[in-house]
């Protein structure tokens, strides 16, 4: 089963296609939902760093990495891109892509995947709001069940107990999210842009 990012429903030949939506399902995320509500950002960032992964085989970082980009639209909303950096060591099998976001209320958010070999699976994160700060995530717990209330949902769906203004709601999200992935992709590939990748 492959975590996604979007709950979209297929239906084709009579068959449902079901991707998971369980980044917004994170007791992390829940967290951070509840310390972000009706405060107002000032700047942040967030920082996920892991293993080695192939672009060939996961895609471009910005879509491998797109529910972390899914966390900062749901907790500060629709985001402008204002720059991005891809930085390549292949033959050290480092990747570190910087993303420089901007809310609608021209606050500053920094997004940053960064992979290669001796880098453990974590996030770090700093927002800083007009109230305090909020630096690293703290221990809130083990994950329980989240692609069964995942699931839990997708059936809620399927029997209409969702609102039209809820899955509205949710699709307005998720292509936003997509449209942010493919111009991070777009602007990192453009001869013209201050991107610069290190290939062997």
């Amino acid at each position: 089963m492959m975590t996604a990012f979007f709950t979209p429903i297929f239906v084709m030949t009579g068959k449902v296609l079901h991707e998971e939506h369980v980044e917004l399902l994170m007791e992390e995320f829940a967290f951070l939902k509840k310390e972000v509500v009706g405060k107002d950002l000032l700047k942040g960032s967030l920082l996920f760093t892991a293993g080695p992964l192939e672009e060939e085989r996961f895609g471009f970082p910005a879509f491998s990495g797109i529910s972390r980009l899914t966390w900062l639209v749901s907790l500060f909303g629709e985001l402008s891109l204002i720059s991005a950096t891809l930085e390549e060591r292949k033959e050290d099998q480092h990747m570190k892509m910087t993303v420089c976001l901007e809310t609608e209320n021209k606050r500053p958010l920094t997004w940053i995947e960064e992979k290669g070999p001796g880098l453990k699976r974590n996030r770090h994160l700093s927002f800083h709001f007009k109230s305090g700060s909020l630096e690293n995530m703290p221990n809130v717990g083990v994950n329980k069940n989240i692609f069964l209330k995942d699931q839990n949902i997708f059936v809620q769906k399927l029997l209409g107990q969702f609102s039209e203004k809820e899955l509205a709601a949710e699709k307005k999200r998720i292509l936003h999210c997509l449209w942010l992935a493919e111009e991070i992709q777009k602007y990192c590939y453009s001869k013209n842009s201050p991107c610069y990748r290190h290939c062997s």
